[in-house]
């Protein structure tokens, strides 16, 4: 979580076009996952049955990314992450559905602890400004990573995380390989730190660790226990952005820190 949660922070840092950003990030992140799952000997088959599935949950992880990062861009490091963290409780209610797993009532009140310190963080939403578009471009990223995290669960026991993520980066790298046109190299270059850190320490390390997860919880568990990604985030927006959370921003996240706690130690039990 600690890993993912620097996407925040340096989707704010990257001053690049979001699918330019996205596409580099992805194409990057497939290099070094490959070369690891090739130093590892780690095995890149998938079965017929299941390509399908692995290509969708492609698909859907850059949809999240892109609205994600435009969330990001038009607000701040906290509204972008807050607003994305309402999937767990859109995940509460779609993996009873699609995985036929058993519906539990702490779910939903889980989810509501989060949307409580999610109301906090960002209390002012006016219609019509970027702060209102930005929440917006969240949740609809927040539905995208639901469907693609629910898709992922029923995968990873028969397939290890690193290859998993082979799979995701090459397909958000090929999807937006056309936007790359559309930069100039030295403008590309002038971001190098920002794209390589997204690349290696936000994906490769962080993503293939979140989904080597999937193989012990629900994926509701999860996506609760992650819940901590904002707090986190707000975190390292404060120390590298400067962007320092109000006292109702202390609130939510004592309201999300608690969903995680609590999460922990009924899924410990």
């Amino acid at each position: 979580m600690l890993f993912i949660s620097t996407s925040g922070a340096l989707g704010k840092y990257v001053e690049l076009p979001v699918p330019i950003t996205i596409a580099t990030r992805g194409i990057l992140a497939f290099i070094v996952l490959y070369s690891y799952c090739r130093l590892k000997g780690i095995s890149l088959r998938v079965q017929s049955s299941d390509r399908l599935m692995v290509i969708l949950s492609g698909v859907l992880m850059c949809l999240h990314w892109i609205t994600y990062f435009y969330a990001l861009q038009m607000s701040n490091v906290a509204i972008g992450m807050l607003s994305l963290f309402t999937y767990p409780v859109i995940t509460a209610f779609l993996e009873p559905l699609i995985l036929k797993t058993k519906f539990q009532k702490i779910h939903v009140l889980l989810g509501i602890l989060v949307l409580c310190g999610i109301y906090f963080l960002t209390p002012d939403f006016n219609t019509g400004n970027s702060v209102t578009v930005a929440v917006g471009m969240g949740i609809l990223s927040a539905l995208f990573y639901a469907l693609r995290n629910i898709i992922l669960k029923s995968k990873t026991a028969n397939y290890h995380g690193s290859m998993l993520m082979v799979y995701q980066t090459g397909i958000i790298g090929l999807l937006l390989l056309p936007a790359l046109l559309f930069v100039e190299l030295d403008v590309l270059l002038g971001q190098w730190e920002g794209i390589v850190a997204l690349a290696v320490l936000t994906t490769a390390i962080g993503h293939t660790l979140f989904l080597m997860t999937f193989k012990h919880f629900s994926i509701t568990s999860i996506s609760i226990i992650s819940s901590i990604q904002p707090v986190y985030g707000i975190l390292i927006g404060a120390i590298f952005l400067s962007e320092f959370p109000s006292w109702t921003t202390i609130v939510g996240g004592i309201f999300i820190l608690g969903s995680v706690i609590i999460e922990s130690i009924r899924t410990s039990r």
